[in-house]
């Protein structure tokens, strides 16, 4: 096949005068160089494409690909993740991960978790600040943790998010919401272990890899996984894959809910234990990070004796099932 490579280069908004926390999401030139060495180790033929840009640019030239490998995660607006799948499937060109629905739903994590509960999938109570006003209206007991509604890699999460009283609260949403201008999501404090759950392949046929603990250590900062403790997680946190009683109900609450959701390909799930020790989804991420090393989903597989050249092929061989499939209106690409 010949399969061109979607993605949002960290380099590129840093030298647009972005920060480090800004463009956190983006990825490395050694994650791209690593995905297209096991595209092409797998036998196909690739080429870098970039981000949306250079996708609409090279689209309006007439360019197509029998399959796109989408890690783009988008700039700007609470859709982002779905704006590349969203461009390819107004071309009819299959590409891997997620579709625009449920990129776009999994980003919002309001709107995510009150899907869970409506498919009594275990999730916590939850509020949405819009604006500051709103955090009068909250009937929630303390403590509560704040982050935005709509990002991932830990952004704005620090030490302050887990709220104890109202005037923490109010502090840390006026904070949240002037840096990322967007609206607060408020969850009930979930005190016990954090687990995050890799999944491999699409529908009846996803399966988890493994389910991974993060502990934090003595000097990290304690009871959240914080966007610091994550940047620096060579340090800070330690992974192990966890394969216990628990491990195997987090697991299946974690399927349930990728695949109820419509997930494919490839994810992650994170969950993290109540009070009582009950698993509740935190969100899920149907767009992973794939650096060989660094992101959660490589690094279950590695714990479970899976190759990173593997990994990369099962994704390809859930997305080639899409290739040459008819779309909505019964036409062939």
């Amino acid at each position: 096949m010949n399969v061109g490579i979607t993605f949002d280069l960290k380099d590129d908004y840093l030298a647009l005068g972005f920060s480090e926390e800004e463009s956190a999401e983006f990825d490395k030139p050694d994650t791209i160089e690593a995905i297209e060495n096991a595209i092409k180790f797998a036998g196909h033929n690739t080429e870098r494409i970039g981000n949306i840009w250079s996708l609409t640019k090279a689209l309006s030239q007439g360019k197509t690909w029998d399959l796109v490998f989408n890690i783009a995660e988008g700039f700007r607006g609470i859709g982002r993740e779905a704006q590349v799948p969203a461009l390819l499937d107004a071309y009819n060109i299959p590409y891997t991960f997620s579709d625009p629905l449920v990129l776009s739903l999994s980003l919002h994590k309001g709107i995510t978790k009150r899907i869970l509960r409506d498919l009594n999938l275990a999730t916590t109570d939850f509020a949405e600040i819009n604006t500051i006003d709103d955090v009068e209206l909250v009937n929630l007991p303390f403590p509560l943790f704040a982050k935005p509604i709509a990002e991932g890699t830990s952004k704005g999460v620090s030490l302050t998010s887990i709220v104890k009283n109202k005037v923490e609260l109010k502090a840390e949403c006026e904070r949240l919401i002037n840096i990322f201008h967007q609206p607060v999501l408020l969850e009930t404090f979930l005190p016990g272990r954090e687990f995050t759950v890799g999944i491999i392949g699409t529908g009846n046929l996803a399966k988890s890899v493994g389910c991974m603990e993060v502990l934090l250590q003595k000097d990290a900062e304690q009871g959240v996984y914080s966007y610091n403790n994550k940047e620096n997680y060579e340090n800070l946190v330690k992974y192990r894959l966890v394969e216990d009683e628990i491990s195997k109900e987090v697991e299946n609450l974690a399927l349930s809910a990728y695949k109820t959701l419509g997930c494919r390909d490839a994810g992650r799930v994170d969950i993290r234990l109540d009070s009582n020790g009950i698993p509740n989804i935190i969100e899920l991420n149907p767009l992973a990070g794939l650096h060989p090393v660094r992101s959660d989903l490589p690094m279950i597989c590695s714990f479970k004796g899976i190759s990173y050249q593997t990994l990369i092929n099962e994704i390809l061989k859930s997305a080639s099932e899409r290739v040459n499939q008819p779309n909505y209106f019964g036409e062939n690409k």
